[in-house]
């Protein structure tokens, strides 16, 4: 697809000038490649035209430049735009500059051709794997898109890259074995709700993975501080501890029997006397 486009040279750089440039109704553009980069601005409703038309990145726009001194009429691609997410005015576009003699590099729409395919009728669901197709090839021998026949395709079957149709003087650069488009099996009602209640019972029980790492770095910073983790007994500590009780018990077992010694060397005492 070929499209025209008029433009002209700007000097102002910066948000301030491209503010100023929308007020005065003009878009602030750039054009680069082949070594240099032109500002530019356009008229906003000669770029929408141009994104309705064909919002890939194939349409050979001609640039025709008002000043002179810029070469005038230049090849280009629309690499680039942005909108306002309010209104959705045109705010900025990028242009890349191409030689017609020169081989460029691309993404290229997909774009499934033949009807309604034979899966999809018996209850399959038809999925784009790939939206873009990676080509090199001249500038004139650019395809506004990449046709995919997927008519025949029954449930389970697809199409690679390596069975697309060619196209004249286009080489498909993306890996040959990659899906393109497929018709898959549709999922029941009743595998999903077997699917979902298995991730529920798997996850059921288990500690979040984040307060098991904090009670981790817990017992770490209570070790390293000479403690004991919560939960957890040191081998020597332990044994201390067993010691210390029986020497308790042991205390409170010896104390009566003293006092039964004490009380009979005192009745000793007295008979003597006596």
């Amino acid at each position: 697809m070929k499209l025209d486009l008029a433009a002209e040279t700007r000097t102002g750089l910066g948000k301030g000038a491209a503010r100023q440039l929308r007020r005065n109704g003009r878009v602030p553009a750039v054009l680069y490649g082949q070594g240099e980069c032109v500002l530019l601005t356009l008229e906003p409703e000669d770029l929408r035209e141009i994104i309705r038309a064909h919002a890939g990145r194939t349409a050979l726009i001609t640039v025709k430049i008002a000043d002179a001194a810029s070469k005038g009429t230049r090849i280009a691609l629309l690499r680039d735009y942005q909108l306002d997410p309010v209104s959705g005015d045109v705010l900025h576009a990028d242009l890349f500059e191409i030689l017609m003699d020169k081989a460029i590099r691309v993404k290229v729409p997909v774009s499934v051709i033949g009807g309604q395919p034979a899966g999809v009728k018996e209850g399959g669901i038809l999925q784009h794997n790939m939206r873009e197709i990676h080509v090199e090839c001249l500038p004139s021998a650019l395809p506004d898109s990449i046709p995919v026949d997927a008519s025949a395709l029954v449930i389970g079957q697809g199409i690679h890259v390596k069975e697309l149709q060619p196209v004249a003087g286009v080489r498909f650069l993306d890996d040959l074995e990659q899906m393109v488009v497929s018709v898959a099996i549709p999922m029941s009602e009743a595998k999903l709700e077997a699917l979902l209640t298995s991730a529920a019972t798997t996850g059921e029980g288990k500690e979040p993975e984040v307060i098991a790492k904090g009670k981790e770095a817990a017992a770490a910073a209570e070790v390293a501080a000479g403690g004991t983790p919560a939960g957890e007994v040191k081998p020597g500590v332990a044994g201390a501890t067993a010691t210390a009780e029986k020497g308790k018990e042991g205390a409170k077992e010896a104390a009566p029997k003293a006092e039964k010694k004490t009380e009979k060397k005192a009745e000793k005492k007295e008979e003597k006397k006596k």
